[in-house]
């Protein structure tokens, strides 16, 4: 540091004793500092950029460019007015009023930057990824809210320390107005913090079918900052709090590895009916069916001795929940038209009456 000192009031001393030229010096040799900075360091680095797979480090130095060369000029600036001759008051103002538009310049790039970093974090394809990742495509504006508000607050932070005014009443005052409106909007806050769990903790995503506690079962199509939407089958559009979707327990059909879902078809057959006939028929049923999944293969299980009916249970796989009634539509038509075919019965409650005997006329 001592060196560069010297170096540097050995340039100073080129422009002799007047504080004019000593000041047009400085900003003549930051501006130097900013065009070189500006038109040699960035473009060798862009070579360098330019030669990897990454395009996020070439958008990053398009970004950081400006506000360095703004930074570097602005600098000079700042020097130089220390060593002109002028009055404490116009040097702080103007010092003050330097500083405000440096500090515009940084908080444009950090709004830009945040942006940028929130987009890309938020663009990965892949699907296990999505569901563990805190920022996604459906949290991003929230994000990118808290993101400019922490910006915002820390720019006008900074805007207080250059004109040198006391911030400690003004935080006061905030946190007054804070507590009250906390109080005043605790359900409001009470959806917000429990959105921002229900993104964290990804318990469901945009396009998953779940079904809630109350019973209502539908697909996601938006999660908010208050609230979460979904969409039953009646096209019925349901608007529930996040505070209690919080609290609720969820089903989410679309859980776990992948979208699979499985489907239950449940049978009685009458006794003395051939068991090993009744597997085969359901076993083909299933595998006939192009919406049902090949892997893994459909089953069938022997559940029980039903008061009339012995009880099977045709268990298969369809690729999306959405396909349950559809498909589950279909198995119980084929299933009633090939028991038909193979005269294989479905018992049915039967009641006999007996008359004792027929009244007089």
């Amino acid at each position: 540091m001592e060196k560069l000192q010297v170096l540097y009031d050995s340039w100073l001393a080129i422009f002799g004793p007047n504080p004019y030229l000593k000041a047009l010096g400085i900003v003549l040799i930051f501006a130097t500092f900013a065009l070189i900075f500006n038109f040699v360091i960035i473009r060798f680095l862009k070579r360098i950029t330019a030669k990897t797979s990454f395009k996020s480090d070439d958008h990053m130095l398009e970004l950081v460019q400006k506000p360095v060369f703004v930074s570097l000029v602005i600098f000079g600036f700042v020097q130089a007015i220390h060593v002109l001759d002028m009055p404490e008051n116009v040097v702080v103002t103007t010092v003050a009023v330097l500083k405000t538009i440096v500090i515009l310049v940084w908080a444009s790039f950090a709004i830009k930057f945040s942006r940028f970093l929130l987009k890309t974090i938020s663009s990965r394809k892949s699907n296990t990824e999505a569901r563990s990742q805190l920022i996604q495509q459906s949290t991003l504006p929230l994000f990118s809210n808290l993101a400019l508000l922490l910006i915002v607050a820390a720019t006008i932070y900074m805007f207080f320390l250059a004109w040198g005014i006391n911030v400690t009443a003004w935080l006061a005052s905030a946190g007054i107005i804070g507590l009250a409106l906390s109080f005043a909007a605790k359900d409001t806050l009470a959806n917000l913090f429990a959105g921002v769990f229900i993104l964290a903790d990804t318990p469901y995503k945009l396009g998953d079918y779940i079904v809630l506690d109350s019973g209502e079962r539908g697909k996601v199509t938006h999660i908010g900052i208050r609230s979460t939407r979904m969409l039953t089958r009646d096209d019925i559009e349901i608007t529930v709090p996040n505070s209690i979707m919080g609290n609720a327990k969820i089903t989410n059909e679309a859980g776990g590895p992948s979208n699979k879902h499985r489907i239950r078809v449940k049978v009685g057959v009458a006794y003395g009916s051939d068991i090993d006939l009744v597997r085969d028929v359901l076993e083909k049923i299933a595998n006939d069916n192009e919406k049902v999944c090949s892997l893994p293969e459909p089953r069938v299980r022997f559940r029980n001795f039903g008061t009339s009916s012995v009880d099977f249970e045709l268990l298969c796989w369809i690729d999306q929940p959405v396909l349950r009634g559809q498909v589950l539509d279909q198995l119980y038509s084929e299933t009633y038209k090939k028991f038909i075919e193979h005269g294989i019965e479905i018992p049915y409650t039967k009641q006999d009456v007996y008359i004792k005997s027929m009244p007089t006329s």
